[in-house]
Parts: structure tokens; sequence; C-alpha cells
């Protein structure tokens, strides 16, 4: 099997091997060692400054993201969401689900954001962003340049989820002025899912200790709290905690940007080889992470190729996965992943299994 979806992402056998083993008890110095070790290697590789945290939750990137709302905001805010896809509208629905107060920016599917969908917000009083850098269902990179600027100028508190963006491309927490930002265990850190890392600015802590959350289980002035001392408020997956440890200490032998710029590699080279055959690339700005496409090829009877038909296939005949989308792309676009422990002779399998479908009539 080559698992070339978004989340979970193929593992190294090292981490695998580490997952094998007994766990451990975890109220311990050792384990607390271990976590600040894993919060301070977070912390850094996000450029988030010397005076950010990194908390750990044992949930979904789901989690994390109603995490950071119902701790940075309450009813007295207004917020600002890009909703280009599934996950947008994801944190529309916390938004809605918390009574918090809300507009959205809706972009069609694949297209990036620009400065003229933001001019109509600016100076109306909104206090915070929200936005999926990566916008996973359709593959669309936004600019945080451009985010930052407008955040910025308008005095907003600056929330991003980087599940699927981060180490696939470049992020700088501090430099941008991210007060919030969240990733999760599955994705580019090849690991199995249930961890979410939530790193803050010192801002965004201070306002933390502040808040009083309507939750207990996700209340992060507890987090915080017992981070100090490199433990969690509650049970979390120990197991996956302790295989991050060595995944980010893997990463930092080879460097960070070495291993950005192998994510990269592997997205260039897929999609070299992919040209030329019947498929569009549908999103506007591409993140390294994945390639979403769209088949343009009909079968012989006539009728236009399904993007969830190819999963199926791969899936079956191949032992290869690609990741379809929902709802109503799911005829239309399927997308492939170019992050976890993938290589080039990866890609090629991939490509020449799409090939034989080619010649199968099948595409």
């Amino acid at each position: 099997m080559i698992n070339f979806t978004v989340g979970p992402v193929q593992m190294e056998e090292e981490i695998r091997e580490i997952g094998a083993e007994e766990i451990p008890y975890f109220r311990t110095p050792e384990f607390s060692a271990l976590m600040k070790e894993n919060e301070s290697l977070m912390t850094r590789f996000m450029k988030a400054g010397d005076k950010a945290r990194t908390v750990f939750l044992t949930a979904s990137g789901s989690g994390a993201m109603e995490a950071a709302v119902i701790n940075l905001f309450t009813p007295d805010d207004r917020l600002l969401v890009v909703n280009g896809g599934s996950f947008g509208a994801r944190f529309v629905k916390i938004c809605a689900v918390h009574g918090i107060p809300y507009d959205e920016i809706k972009l069609e599917s694949g297209r990036k954001l620009t400065a003229g969908h933001l001019i109509p917000y600016a100076g109306q009083g909104y206090t915070g962003f929200l936005v999926n850098v990566h916008e996973t269902s359709t593959g669309v990179l936004y600019d945080m340049d451009l985010i930052s600027r407008f955040c910025r100028k308008n005095g907003m508190w600056l929330v991003v989820d980087a599940i699927s963006s981060f180490l696939a491309d470049d992020f700088r927490m501090e430099e941008w002025g991210v007060d919030l930002v969240l990733t999760g265990s599955q994705k580019a850190l090849a690991l199995p899912p249930g961890i979410a890392a939530v790193v803050m600015n010192e801002r965004a802590v201070k306002r933390v200790e502040k808040a009083e959350p309507r939750s207990l289980y996700f209340n992060l002035k507890d987090c915080l709290r017992d981070g100090e001392r490199g433990q969690t408020p509650f049970t979390p997956a120990v197991g996956i905690l302790i295989q991050m440890n060595r995944r980010l200490k893997m990463i930092d032998e080879k460097g960070m940007e070495r291993e950005r710029e192998q994510i990269e590699s592997l997205a260039s080279d897929f999609r070299r080889q992919i040209s030329g055959m019947p498929f569009e690339i549908v999103s506007e700005s591409l993140s390294a992470a994945e390639t979403p496409l769209h088949p343009t090829g009909t079968l012989p009877d006539g009728s236009p190729v399904s993007a969830y038909r190819i999963f199926e296939i791969l899936k079956d005949e191949y032992g290869i996965f690609v990741c379809p989308c929902g709802g109503e792309l799911a005829e239309k676009v399927f997308r492939v992943g170019h992050i976890g422990h993938l290589t080039a002779e990866d890609n090629k399998k991939l490509i020449d299994a799409l090939k034989d479908m080619q010649n199968r009539g099948l595409l």
C-alpha cells in the first residue's frame, strides 16, 4: 500500500516501531522533560519567537480549532472568517455553535483570497480573523503576507489553522503577527492522528490566561499552567507524544528547511509527470502539501470520468490511496498528497498506475 492522502500519511519505520512499544506511565520527570522538548521544537519550527508557548491537546485538529476560538474570543467579539471549503466552513460552524458574531468571506472552490475580497471589511470593527492557511478540501494556499498586512492595519487578532500546511509550506508566525496557530500530528509530522499542537504568541498567552471559556477539556489556561512542568491537565495520547519527540528531533537533525524542500521537490516532480495527462489542476494557489486534480477525460460511453471512481480503482486494484473529496466535489476532484514518508519512486508508481488506467480506457 502506498498512501498519497493528506492525512493520516505514511510514517517512517522508526516511528512505527516506537508505536509498537509499551506505553509508559507519564506523570514522571522523564516524560515532563520529553514534553518540554516537544514544546521547544514545535515553537521554534513555527518561527514563533522566544516568548511563545505551545500546548498539546489529545484531539483532532478540529478540536484545536474550537479551543482556539473559545479561548481567544467571546460574544463581545466580531470575527471575519475565510470560508473557501470544508475547513473554512468548520470555523464558521464553531463560531455559530458558541454564539460568537462573525461574517464570512465565501470563496468559490479553488479560488485564492485577494485584496479585493478584503477591502469591503476594512475598518468595520472586526476584532479577529480566522483562516485555514491551506484549505485542505480544495488545495488552495492563502497569501499570509496579504492577510498579515490586513490584520495589522485593522487591529485584528489573527488565528491560523496550519494543519496541512505546517512543514510543507513556509510559515513565519512572529513575522506575520500570527497570534495563534495550530496543527495536527497526522499531516506532515507523519504521526498517527490524535495530537493537536496549539502555538500562541505572548499576547495570546496573556489573553488566554484571563479567559473563562465554557469548557473543561479545552481550557487552554489549564494547558499552559500544566505545560510549565511538562504535563497536561488530562491523560494525553502518551504514545503519540513519544513518537512526536523522535520525529521532531529527526526534523531538527535534518533541518526544517530541508524537510520542506523535500516535500516541495516531491510535489514538483509529481506535477511535472502529470503534465499532458487528462487532468486539470484546479487550485489558483498551490500548497506543496497536495495537488488537487479534476479529470478531464470521458469514458467510452461518453460519460465524464469520475474522480471518486479513480480513487476506488487506485485503492482496490493498485493498492494506492489518493484523497477523495466530499460533497459537490466528490465526482469532480481528487487530491494527491506529497507529505509523509514518500519518495520519487512512489510518485512513479502512482503515475504508472494512472497511465495504465488511461490505457485501459478508464481515464
